[in-house]
């Protein structure tokens, strides 16, 4: 299934290289005739229009909640304890004898959390375990053939899928002995979704590994069948790493060979880190309550603050990304109120006229919009340059030029849906994805992302702007997709526009089944192209990991038991607990019982 889709316009997110620099910031190429175009007019706001409500519930996070959210956890006191683990693990990376039983160290890092207190010696663990092909025996163990494959595409290593032929039989499909080896299997399934597009022998891998690991996971060892019913729920690549440690301590607790220092790190390292998340949730909380639209718009837009900031906390987890994580929050949020105005309550007029003052990005703009819209886009525009005062005071770096581009795209794509909604067109489904994948906001979340991990937003060639374009491409897809097959039925009702699954429907004449199953299937189409840049693309990993991190909140978010429904709109004790075992709930060190496994099925 080849996924072909371009998007022309999508390098207008940052200033092309041709653009001139003035004291107003860059000055934006004209747009080509085939580019998101709206036009402005000189209606009013009428207060007799009929307006309809998206009939969302209020949050469910009171607001003294989260401001009384502080952990008993001080880092202070225990700082010389995690360097003191830190080193014990430093050792026992270097000093292991076993490639695989590094390759395990390194993937136990991973799932606990606490990679990035290691990033140098894992570097130099892999690529020594890239060059090393003499270990004979290690090539006939297949979770350590999968293991060592996952982790090497992982962290963007070369390496063929054509080390799994050796476990194939003479008429081309995979041993059915194999299908006794209960850890290789779980192994070679996670090391699947790691696929690059046509490469058929993973493919196979995955479909294999599900049906043999689906019939025998009701007769193994418990905890190796909580492994598994984990993994056929969500597959570790599409899982979100904070929430994949907090579910991974209490399995690794009881492993045999578990090295306590690493756990005892992990545990320390998490409570770390809610504190960070506890101070900017607090923070966020505060700012959102001042503005007042959550409040003022209470009739139709989501007041989903709290939601908003699990997104941002999943694209970037580790403590020194406060600011990021409060910057895209309020990114987040802004995209669901404004969205909503889009959707469900302003008038066709109304919209153009938003969408030209934000276009503009002048206060003046401001006076030609209706009363309940000059709050919304005064409130967006001393954000948003914010935001950027902050980069330039501190960094030198003037971002704001591809911030307001980001909002100006997203805008124009807002318009063209509710034009859509208004004159009844039901687009196809390249027409709608061209469009809806900018309009998901996630394309915008990554520019903010990247600009506040200090990355260089300005254009090095040609070459970057295509890929930085293709990359936005992926991660307004990878939202896209599980955004759709959790929300379409409830926006529908509504009164929305048709989404993916019944724009597909309506154009390949099939049944709402059949156009879920392409829309996933397109899903992991997406995540084979992002796998393949993650080892190609010239851009930074972070900038790749960060997309690649909206794609798994979004599936996470989205995806209940064996089927979709609208976690972030419409949140519930699923989403509670999550939110309540990272924000909330600190880990106690000290405790010798195991942590409890905290989400039913292991849907972490």
């Amino acid at each position: 299934m080849a996924l072909q889709m371009t998007v022309p316009f999508l390098s207008s997110f940052l200033p092309n290289p041709r653009h001139r620099l003035t004291a107003h910031g860059f000055i934006p190429q004209k747009r080509a005739s085939k580019d998101i175009s709206c036009s402005t007019t000189t209606a009013t706001y009428s207060t007799t229009v009929p307006r309809r409500s998206g009939n969302y519930k209020p949050s469910i996070w009171d607001y003294d909640f989260v401001q009384s959210l502080v952990s008993d956890y001080k880092v202070e006191t225990h700082a010389t304890r995690v360097e003191k683990l830190k080193e014990d693990v430093k050792h026992l990376l270097k000093e292991t004898n076993s490639s695989l039983a590094q390759m395990e160290l390194i993937d136990n890092l991973h799932r606990l959390g606490v990679r990035w207190l290691f990033e140098t010696e894992i570097k130099q663990a892999l690529y020594t375990i890239l060059l090393d092909n003499t270990n004979i025996e290690m090539k006939e163990d297949l979770h350590a053939v999968s293991t060592r494959f996952r982790l090497l595409r992982q962290h963007g290593h070369k390496v063929s899928a054509d080390v799994f032929n050796d476990f194939k039989d003479e008429k081309g499909g995979f041993k059915t002995s194999l299908s006794l080896d209960i850890k290789g299997m779980l192994s070679l399934y996670e090391a699947s979704h790691l696929a690059f597009q046509g490469e058929t022998i993973l493919d196979e891998a995955r479909a294999f590994t599900s049906t043999h690991l689906m019939d025998i996971r009701k007769n193994i060892d418990p905890v190796l069948h909580k492994k598994v019913e984990h993994a056929l729920d969500i597959p570790l690549h599409w899982r979100i790493e904070k929430l994949e440690a907090r579910w991974y301590m209490d399995i690794y607790m009881r492993e045999e060979g578990m090295n306590p220092s690493l756990l005892e790190l992990a545990k320390l390292h998490f409570n770390n880190v809610q504190t960070t998340f506890q101070r900017s949730l607090r923070s966020v909380s505060r700012w959102w309550k001042d503005l007042g639209l959550g409040e003022q718009y209470s009739s139709f837009a989501r007041d989903r603050l709290v939601e908003s900031f699990f997104w941002a906390a999943a694209v970037t987890s580790e403590p020194q990304f406060g600011r990021c994580q409060e910057a895209v929050t309020k990114v987040i949020q802004f995209i669901s109120t404004i969205d909503d105005i889009y959707d469900v309550y302003g008038t066709v007029d109304e919209l153009e006229l938003f969408t030209d003052a934000v276009d503009r990005w002048d206060l003046k703009a401001m006076e030609q919009l209706p009363e309940y819209m000059k709050t919304c886009f005064l409130a967006l525009y001393n954000s948003i340059n914010e935001i950027g005062y902050e980069i330039l005071k501190e960094e030198g770096r003037n971002v704001i030029p591809y911030l307001r581009n980001a909002w100006t795209e997203m805008c124009k794509a807002y318009l063209v849906e509710a034009k859509w909604y208004s004159s009844g067109y039901t687009p196809t489904l390249e027409e709608f994805l061209q469009t809806s994948l900018i309009s998901v906001g996630s394309p915008a979340i990554l520019m903010y992302a990247f600009a506040l991990l200090g990355q260089n937003l300005a254009p090095e060639s040609s070459d970057f702007v295509e890929e930085v374009s293709d990359i936005l491409q992926l991660a307004g897809l990878m939202v896209r997709f599980p955004d759709d097959l959790g929300t379409s039925t409830d926006e529908l009702k509504r009164g929305d526009n048709p989404k993916s699954i019944q724009c597909y429907m309506h154009e390949a004449g099939v049944t709402e089944d059949v156009a879920r199953d392409h829309i996933m299937g397109l899903f992991r189409e997406t995540w084979k192209k992002i796998n393949k840049s993650l080892v190609e693309s010239s851009l930074p990993q972070a900038f790749i990991n960060c997309a690649m991190n909206l794609g798994r909140v979004a599936y996470c978010t989205y995806k209940h038991g064996d089927g979709f429904s609208d976690g972030y709109g419409d949140p519930g004790s699923q989403e509670e607990r999550r939110f309540m075992c990272l924000f909330a709930e600190p880990l106690q060190v000290d405790e010798a019982k195991g942590i409890s496994f905290y989400v039913d099925g292991g849907s972490a």
